[in-house]
């Protein structure tokens, strides 16, 4: 197994309201609303953070976003991980402050969309049906279990749709060509809860200057097809001009702008995105 790439610089996946039934007055008893969302056929957008403050935190708060994506990947100084015990720490440390999921960029294959499962699990009861992939997170979740205001966190946190009653998130983006030649089998690893398709990066990785190549929108139309096939929800980047088609492709979880509060196009993406919606 390969353990030193440095798609292991994880980002971290969290909800922008912290009380969700409150918070919405729904009948779920979802703490994950895009879980929620996913469960109930409708879509959840949300938007990419990279501005850590809390007047931008309070901003997003208080908007009608269903998730915030919070960057790590290129907003901290990026120290390449080396080795496995590293990765597991970095993935544990995010969990146990109470993210709600993990975003895993440039995963190539399905031994990479694995270990990233299983760097999210705990190790599970003897006998438990959904026993693999093993878990391999440590134990010490009181903080994440106050964050949460639960008294049974280890029982919940867990992947979905591994666990129906998990309430993480394992986002397995895909960036490169590899990645794309290899979704059909990425899209079946047990525990994965969402692809998330990274137009930029996928379109610098396949050798051209913009997104909108066609070569890049035929891979996109690939990893899209092989999640619909399997049932797994597909993600990706959107704005005011393409969040709707996107949505009637089938994409089910879209971002639709970046943070430094909600500009006048996130606004926009928003509005059209929840109009197509109904």
């Amino acid at each position: 197994m390969r353990f030193d790439k440095s798609l292991w610089s994880a980002a971290i996946f969290v909800l922008v309201n912290l009380c969700f039934v409150e918070a919405f007055g729904q009948s779920s008893d979802r703490l994950n609303k895009v879980i929620s969302q996913m469960e109930e056929g409708r879509p959840a957008l949300g938007v990419l953070s990279f501005d850590y403050s809390l007047t931008n935190a309070r901003a997003l708060s208080s908007s009608d976003l269903d998730f915030v994506i919070i960057d790590m990947e290129h907003s901290f100084v990026r120290i390449p991980k080396i080795g496995r015990e590293n990765f597991l720490s970095q993935v544990k440390q995010v969990l146990d402050v109470g993210a709600f999921g993990v975003m895993f960029p440039s995963v190539d294959n399905a031994e990479e969309a694995r270990l990233a499962v299983t760097a999210m699990r705990y190790p599970q009861l003897s006998g438990s049906p959904d026993l693999r992939p093993l878990g391999l997170r440590g134990r010490n979740p009181s903080n994440a279990a106050w964050y949460w205001g639960v008294a049974n966190y280890q029982r919940i946190a867990d992947t979905w749709p591994l666990d129906r009653d998990g309430e993480l998130l394992s986002i397995i983006q895909i960036e490169t060509p590899e990645g794309v030649a290899n979704s059909s089998e990425i899209v079946f690893v047990p525990g994965v809860g969402a692809i998330f398709i990274g137009p930029s990066d996928l379109s610098a990785a396949m050798g051209f200057e913009s997104p909108n190549a066609p070569e890049v929108e035929t891979a996109i139309q690939t990893v899209l097809a092989a999640c619909l096939a399997s049932g797994v929800p597909c993600a990706i980047t959107t704005g005011p001009n393409d969040v709707v088609a996107r949505l009637e492709q089938g994409f089910r979880i879209v971002t639709v702008g970046v943070d430094y509060g909600i500009s006048a196009s996130t606004s926009e993406a928003l509005l059209l995105g929840r109009g197509a919606m109904n």
